[in-house]
């Protein structure tokens, strides 16, 4: 399908054929975005199709290796550091200083770059807002495109709108706001919607190229830079594919290297072994690590959903953070960041604090404050909240061990991270912690969640926590699990794909009936029924349930 202009609504973006670069070409079925061509720019599609060009091919064979790495993990059942790079865990080297506006980052904000939720993270009075592009965001085209429009404004404080009471509202022109962080998606996502010589590009390229062009040089020109959270890393070999794109658009782009600063995700099993030679492989961008803890238990069951029966895990809701294998994760996180200069980012909370009812508005900060009392002493130098009434309870936590001190960067410095298959993979046992409440909440909150993210809603609040697509990862691959492992509720019966299903459908029919006249609703009910099924109990293991669909147009 070919371009067509703007006065086209329901065809591709508004952009002029001669417009864009050789070899690129832009399509989608819906209504395109009014303001697309603001951030789908010729100078921005041709770094894209530089930068496919040049790495779409390693890009591709990292992840056909991504599974024989898997299999002999599982096989093995461990996992151990690398021999090969001993070098780079026994050197001595440090990277870089944080930039000014993120040597602080004690109390950081994420979710959707929506124009509203934007708005009120950027003024909630946390440090940092990370963008999120990925886990929060589905990829509908409209999302992709009106997020960059969204950052666009964000970067030069030009966002507004009305609330739907018709009250205006816009960012401030003066002071301080939350420092953008963004992330793009994973590795493994394609954007079907731009293609380059006949391919689709990486969902990766396409965010960071559109960002980048778009808004590298305001921000620099504002006092800032250009950062971002990079996703879904399971090898230190994607972080060095990551190096080698952040210095080709440094170079397109004209800036110095080391202008793009990253904060990596541990949110992988195996990029727990590699902490150090993620760190070595992005500087001089990298400036912390971000315990990402929902995809980390994912990526755990991921990895040994078939290695045997001590790897199967009880309920989600006995998997906390001072869980002995997640403890470990997380000091050894610590104490990598800070052997290397690098900043530790704790991470999110789930608890969602309701306006609506008070004693449960109390539980949900009570949680999260010792969450963050937790990591705070811990040794973070900072955490993740999802809503902004979560701020002052983050940052109250942080005040308290930091002080008026930016970081605890001196912490644990000299003391080497405690990095093991003993440590790492000390798994807790799930007899008699396999419960039939615990089956039930995975397949509810995995349709709810699915009916959601097929409607554009990214992060959504399910029963008082804030799920995304991390959390109900986790909910289909424990259901996967344990049908595979024939795990035993605590009532004695089996979990089969028949019980799976039976739940499934009571799920299912109670959306339908809720949806009432709203047949659009009762559709997207059914279809998130049919796809939770097929990503919870296929025979061969889907990778991520966000490639399984197709989101439409």
């Amino acid at each position: 399908m070919a371009p067509s202009t703007a006065s086209d609504p329901s065809g591709p973006v508004p952009a002029e054929p001669a417009q864009l670069p050789d070899g690129v070409v832009v399509e989608h079925a819906g209504p395109a975005h009014p303001r697309a061509a603001q951030v789908l720019t010729p100078s921005a599609l041709s770094l894209l199709a530089e930068l496919h060009r040049r790495h779409d091919g390693r890009r591709r064979a990292l992840l056909s290796a991504r599974e024989d790495l898997r299999r002999a993990a599982s096989a093995a059942g461990s996992l151990a550091l690398d021999p090969r790079t001993a070098s780079v865990r026994e050197g001595v080297w440090r990277l870089p200083p944080a930039p000014a506006d993120l040597a602080d980052r004690r109390v950081e904000i994420t979710g959707p770059a929506e124009p509203r939720m934007a708005f009120n993270a950027l003024t909630s009075g946390a440090l940092v807002w990370m963008a999120d592009l990925e886990d929060s965001s589905t990829p509908h085209w409209r999302n992709v495109v009106g997020s960059q429009v969204v950052l666009r404004d964000v970067v030069r404080r030009t966002l507004s709108g009305t609330t739907g009471d018709g009250t205006p509202w816009a960012l401030p022109e003066q002071g301080r706001l939350a420092t953008l962080v963004v992330r793009p998606r994973g590795w493994h996502m394609d954007e079907a919607h731009v293609l380059v010589d006949g391919e689709p590009v990486s969902g990766s390229l396409l965010d960071a190229a559109l960002f980048l062009d778009g808004n590298a040089a305001e921000l620099i020109a504002r006092g800032s830079g250009p950062y971002l959270y990079l996703p879904k890393l399971e090898h230190a070999s994607e972080a060095a594919l990551w190096h080698d794109v952040l210095a080709d658009a440094e170079a397109h782009l004209g800036l110095p290297e080391g202008t793009v600063r990253v904060t990596v995700l541990i949110e992988t099993i195996t990029a727990a072994f590699e902490m150090e030679e993620v760190l070595h492989a992005l500087a001089p961008h990298a400036t912390g690590l971000n315990a990402g803890r929902w995809d980390y238990l994912f990526s755990t069951i991921k990895t040994f959903r078939d290695a045997g029966p001590g790897f199967v895990l009880p309920d989600r809701s006995a998997l906390t953070m001072t869980t002995p294998f997640m403890r470990a994760y997380a000091r050894a996180l610590v104490r990598t960041c800070h052997r290397r200069g690098a900043h530790a980012i704790g991470g999110m909370a789930a608890a969602v604090p309701s306006r609506k009812d008070a004693e449960a508005a109390a539980r949900a900060l009570a949680a999260v404050a010792a969450d963050k009392e937790r990591e705070a002493g811990d040794g973070f130098d900072g955490s993740w909240v999802a809503h902004p009434d979560l701020v002052a309870t983050g940052r109250a936590a942080f005040d308290a061990v930091l002080g008026e001190a930016p970081d605890q960067l001196a912490a644990h410095a000299d003391e080497r991270p405690q990095v093991s298959a003993e440590l790492l993979l000390d798994l807790p046992d799930a007899a008699g912690r396999v419960t039939s409440a615990g089956l039930a909440t995975n397949v509810s909150v995995g349709v709810r969640y699915l009916a959601a993210w097929l409607d554009g809603r990214g992060a959504v609040a399910i029963d008082g926590l804030m799920e995304d697509a991390a959390t109900a990862e986790i909910s289909r691959s424990q259901v996967w699990q344990w049908v595979r492992a024939g795990a035993v509720t605590e009532d004695g019966a089996p979990v089969t794909a028949d019980r799976v299903r039976d739940e499934l459908a009571a799920v299912v029919d109670g959306l339908v009936a809720a949806a009432g006249d709203d047949a659009a609703g009762a559709a997207r009910a059914r279809e998130a029924g049919a796809l939770f099924e097929r990503v919870a109990l296929a025979e061969d293991f889907p990778p991520f349930l966000t490639t399984a669909a197709d989101v439409g147009p």
